[in-house]
């Protein structure tokens, strides 16, 4: 058997990680790891140079206090 040659498109990965499917994905994601958090948590997303992002950011006191002490965001978006 011979060898297997693949080839990306480039742009169209780079266009697919730009998509509104792919900030959809990623908003869901960090929407659940948000409520697995509780109150005091605030999500965006974003569209980067080359894909897009989602962010959990604390915004209240009592939260920006846990995630400090416990790095509580980090521990809920790595257990699944």
């Amino acid at each position: 058997m011979g060898k297997v040659k693949i080839v990306l498109d480039r742009k169209a990965v780079r266009q697919m990680l730009r998509s509104k499917e792919a900030e959809n994905i990623c908003r869901e994601f960090a929407d659940k790891a948000a409520q697995r958090l509780g109150d005091g948590y605030e999500v965006s997303t974003y569209s980067g140079k080359k894909r897009v992002n989602a962010s959990i950011k604390a915004v209240t006191y009592k939260a920006r206090k846990e995630t400090k002490q416990d790095n509580a965001i980090l521990k809920v978006v790595l257990r699944k």
